[in-house]
């Protein structure tokens, strides 16, 4: 894993904004209509190495595909797991558990921004039969159009994120393990094949755990910091489980609080869950730290000691308004954390992604590029004033 030896090193968290070729095959397989494999591979490929390309030219050191051949962040192992199924919801319960707290105490305020149907209706994801991967191929695929795409960019490195056990489990109904222990590592173990794959090729690999803390707010009432803190230990061994023997500094993780536009007031401090995110065996860790309930947090950092070998890639863009972030701003807040924990061990990056899913972007497509463009812009003011 490149770091910053002589400047502030530049990435984001994976997820860009689509090119529309790929939303409208997207949507039609959202729709029940997917493009044949002839008309989309190559559509596919376009479009990576398109983004890769647009991601170099502005300055991202270390670029990402855009996630451009998945539904969504989390959702694409549908493709790729076997043993879930589409179900019908009981009448009663909601087919997805992403209402909690905040939820409640801003009801007026999420009955006007959750009006859109949920896709899928009243159909919910059921695990029924033993987890396997069984998404070998699309894995490749994501390899082998990536690799053109950095080549073609002349780009040294580059990541493929992945998503975490807990973050699958999180939203998929057990109705086949014993526990929920056995449960989550069984995801453990499938995913495995995914992870290893990504490194052996070559590329970082990016496992994505917005629910490491988000759970938090989903669970009502809110759970004892103690509770939650168990909670949260049992999905960190399930990562690093899934991990096994790949080298820490082939692994970033990014967690967050989840990407939806809302008030967020139920969110877990970062403070009281730090010291066991720590555990996990990545080279990097990335999270959110420039929107307005984040921000104050790298102070967490004054008390809480990196563990050697590992580095910090703040969110200092954010993917939450539509305000471009001047680039002094970008460098005040990179300093901040350079001056707590070493500018070595620091890499400039985004709360979380522009579009977790193909289908919903969370800012239009030309300020993502902005917010990007900010971001290079404060690496390098910021760059300058620690290697002055």
């Amino acid at each position: 894993m490149k770091t910053s030896t002589d400047r502030i090193l530049t990435t984001h968290v994976g997820s860009l904004v689509r090119p529309q070729e790929i939303v409208a095959a997207m949507q039609a397989k959202a729709d029940g209509h997917p493009l044949p494999d002839a008309d989309f591979a190559p559509a596919l490929k376009n479009a990576v190495g398109t983004i890769v390309k647009r991601q170099a030219d502005i300055g991202i050191d270390v670029p990402s595909d855009g996630e451009c051949s998945k539904i969504n962040f989390a959702g694409y192992v549908s493709d790729r797991l076997s043993g879930f199924e589409m179900r019908e919801t009981p009448a009663g319960e909601s087919p997805i558990n992403n209402f909690g707290r905040d939820h409640e105490a801003f009801a007026d305020f999420y009955a006007e921004y959750d009006a859109a149907p949920v896709s899928g209706g009243r159909m919910r994801v059921v695990c029924a039969s033993p987890i396997e991967q069984v998404g070998q191929a699309l894995i490749q695929r994501d390899i082998d159009n990536l690799r053109a795409a950095t080549v073609n960019a002349e780009v040294q490195e580059a990541f493929i994120p992945s998503v975490a056990p807990a973050t699958v489990e999180g939203q998929r109904t057990n109705d086949f393990y014993a526990t929920e222990e056995e449960y989550l590592f069984a995801i453990a173990d499938a995913m495995r094949v995914e992870y290893k794959a990504i490194v052996d090729a070559g590329f970082l690999l990016q496992i994505d755990d917005p629910r490491i803390v988000a759970t938090y707010d989903l669970m009502n009432p809110a759970p004892s910091i103690v509770d939650y803190r168990k909670f949260a230990e049992m999905r960190v061994e399930a990562i690093n489980h899934a991990i096994g023997d790949i080298p820490a500094d082939r692994i970033r993780y990014h967690l967050c609080w989840g990407s939806w536009h809302g008030p967020h007031s139920t969110d877990l401090p970062l403070k009281d869950i730090v010291d066991i995110v720590l555990k996990i065996k990545a080279g990097a860790l990335s999270f959110e730290a420039a929107n307005a309930r984040h921000e104050h947090e790298w102070k967490v950092w004054e008390d809480t000691k990196l563990p050697a070998g590992m580095v910090l890639i703040p969110g200092v863009v954010g993917h939450a308004a539509n305000t471009v972030e001047h680039p002094e701003l970008v460098a005040q807040r990179l300093t901040n954390f350079a001056r707590l924990v070493g500018r070595e061990n620091v890499i400039a990056g985004t709360d979380c992604g522009f579009s977790q899913g193909s289908l919903n972007p969370r800012v239009h497509v030309s300020i993502m590029w902005a917010k990007l463009g900010a971001l290079v812009e404060g690496a390098q003011i910021a760059s300058k004033q620690l290697w002055s």
